[in-house]
């Protein structure tokens, strides 16, 4: 099938670098042997299906050829989006031998715990896998004398990494080739999910049992000036505080400091796992009785109640001076992801205000 983007009252699929890299491929291989420039390819995807792919430059000589691909991420906020990935293929004498490596603009792996060798690029196994099957699709014959050495490059990779967590995670000088299904989901809750499950395989195998999970940059950056762990060890949760913990407890995590302010922590703190704004919303009652319970004036304990967001709720109780307040509502966070971890995880949730001060905490 052809890849079409979907209406615009629906949000867009797009593919992923993987995907880029194949059609590149495929296209440098079928330059050569044709001696004619590529203007589109078809590529294989994990799942059998098919993508068509447009070629952005194609250049060939009868042993080598270099080949590029736009990533399209379709309506997913990815910061790879419109870079350009590029294959140089080259035939050798190696017969039956497919070689894959990076070059410019593709990160090296320096931390265990990411599923490759130390120094070797980082291409994950499903591109690597679907860039060989392609290939060798239709170099069948060809395979029987010669051999073929592909080389993915990204010129703008090293500046696109900083915006990644492959900083963190011990990927330096630029992106991953990433992609399991060869497609991008707009706002993917797996592959948030994954870039949870993969950082904590860093932590654990730098060999580290404490994480400071975090609900985006802000709290993360704060976090720092209070907790010193390695870098590997601060981990953005963004929305999936349940699934996060989850995974702690799974990979054997002994302690994690849980980072945010009061928007996330109120939902947190009612049992929301996800607490993503158009799947659950502020409980302004919950609010209230917390409040009540710290002997707010039945003035205040109404304010909370019709307050507009999390943030007026906080202006409210700061200017009533309810310390504990939020210190409350950081015990409930550390209770409900305590059970979440099946009480195996040690829990530390802080609460800054949006000014980087801490106001609430709590921890056993």
């Amino acid at each position: 099938m052809e890849f079409n983007p979907k209406p615009r009252d629906k949000l867009r699929t797009g593919f992923t670098t993987g995907t880029c890299a194949s059609a590149a491929s495929v296209a440098a291989l079928l330059a050569i042997m044709h001696q004619k420039k590529i203007e589109s390819v078809d590529v294989i995807l994990p799942k059998r299906s098919k993508i068509n792919i447009k070629i952005a430059s194609c250049q060939f000589s009868n042993k080598t050829a270099r080949c590029s691909v736009i990533k399209d991420a379709g309506d997913d906020p990815d910061v790879t989006h419109g870079a350009e990935i590029f294959v140089d293929l080259t035939l050798t004498d190696k017969a039956d031998s497919i070689e894959i490596d990076g070059g410019e603009g593709v990160g090296r792996i320096t931390k265990p715990g990411l599923g490759l060798e130390i120094g070797a690029a980082a291409i994950n196994p499903v591109p690597k896998k679907m860039i060989k099957g392609n290939v060798s699709q239709i170099a069948k014959d060809l395979l029987n004398k010669k051999g073929i050495k592909i080389i993915i490059s990204v010129p703008k990779g090293k500046e696109l990494a900083v915006k990644t967590d492959n900083p963190r995670l011990g990927i330096i000088d630029g992106i991953s080739i990433l992609g399991t299904s060869g497609i991008v989901i707009p706002y993917s809750t797996a592959s948030f999910a994954a870039s949870i499950r993969q950082a904590l395989d860093v932590t654990v195998a730098m060999k580290d049992d404490s994480v400071v999970l975090t609900t985006g940059g802000r709290s993360e950056d704060y976090s720092r000036n209070i907790i010193t762990l390695p870098e590997h060890c601060f981990i953005q949760m963004g929305d999936f505080s349940g699934y996060a913990i989850e995974q702690c407890t799974k990979k054997k995590i002994k302690k994690a400091y849980v980072i945010g302010f009061i928007g996330k922590f109120s939902k947190i703190a009612t049992g929301v796992k996800q607490t993503h704004v158009k799947g659950s919303k502020v409980d302004m009652n919950f609010l209230a009785k917390i409040a009540q319970k710290y002997n707010a004036d039945k003035n205040t304990i109404e304010k909370i109640k019709n307050a507009n967001t999390a943030r007026h709720v906080l202006e409210i109780v700061s200017e009533n001076k309810l310390e504990k307040f939020f210190d409350g509502i950081c015990s409930e966070v550390y209770k409900h992801l305590r059970d979440q971890s099946e009480m195996k995880v040690e829990i530390d949730a802080i609460m800054f205000d949006f000014d980087g001060n801490v106001i609430g905490r709590h921890s056993q």
